[in-house]
């Protein structure tokens, strides 16, 4: 295989490969008690999950100001840099590295695209069992987030690889938007944000039950680029 013709899998990072559920209602609960705002549940929360926080927090509470959005972004912010300076870190979920690596093995070009900011993104990539795995990464930080197609289609030209070999794997259908905005294939995952029904909705052609179940869908879409 050579490097022109290797399949590119693009993934997201929050409830696909790290399990960040609890981190990220954490943060809203304790930002939202920072304004006087009523609890968001986890339901609320989950259904934001993916868009650039700004404009989740926004969907989340639309009757702010935007110098009340503002202070409502700096206190999640705030949340999670406490949490991060005492030494907390989201745990990846299990079968992760084995899925990654396999990839890896078998040539597949591996990139991240995901709604978290540049320093989200530069601390998942600082853990030491990603350092040789990712050869981009791409985040709201770069510009319009998810479901626009943009750190989609950058990372498919970072790689030099194409639309029609490039698939997309996320957890929510802010994922499997961006995915068919960009015009590649959407494969959802069922451990993380939203559910099936919602990831299939938004145009997920498959939504994996478990990490072994993914492995072969994306075997499956290799075999079908290579033919």
């Amino acid at each position: 295989m050579t490097a022109f013709d290797a399949p590119l899998a693009v993934f997201d990072v929050d409830g696909t490969l790290v399990d960040s559920r609890a981190s990220i209602h954490h943060a809203a609960c304790e930002a939202a008690e920072a304004l006087g705002l009523p609890e968001p549940s986890y339901d609320r929360v989950r259904q934001i999950v993916g868009l650039t926080l700004d404009k989740a927090l926004h969907v989340l509470e639309p009757q702010l100001t935007m110098g009340e959005l503002a202070e409502f972004v700096a206190a999640f912010q705030n949340s999670f840099r406490t949490r991060y300076e005492a030494g907390h870190e989201e745990p990846l979920y299990d079968g992760v590295m084995q899925t990654l690596r396999l990839l890896k093995r078998d040539g597949w070009k591996l990139s991240i695209a995901t709604g978290q900011n540049s320093r989200g993104v530069a601390r998942n990539l600082a853990r030491p069992e990603w350092s040789d795995l990712f050869a981009s990464a791409h985040c709201s930080s770069d510009g319009p987030g998810k479901p626009d197609p943009s750190m989609l289609l950058a990372a498919v030209h970072k790689n030099g690889a194409t639309l029609d070999r490039t698939v997309m794997i996320g957890d929510t259908s802010h994922d499997m938007l961006m995915a068919v905005n960009a015009k590649v294939a959407a494969q959802g995952v069922g451990w993380g944000f939203h559910t099936v029904d919602e990831q299939l909705a938004a145009g997920a052609v498959h939504v994996a039950k478990d990490f072994p179940d993914l492995e072969a869908a994306l075997v499956r879409f290799a075999s079908q680029v290579r033919d």
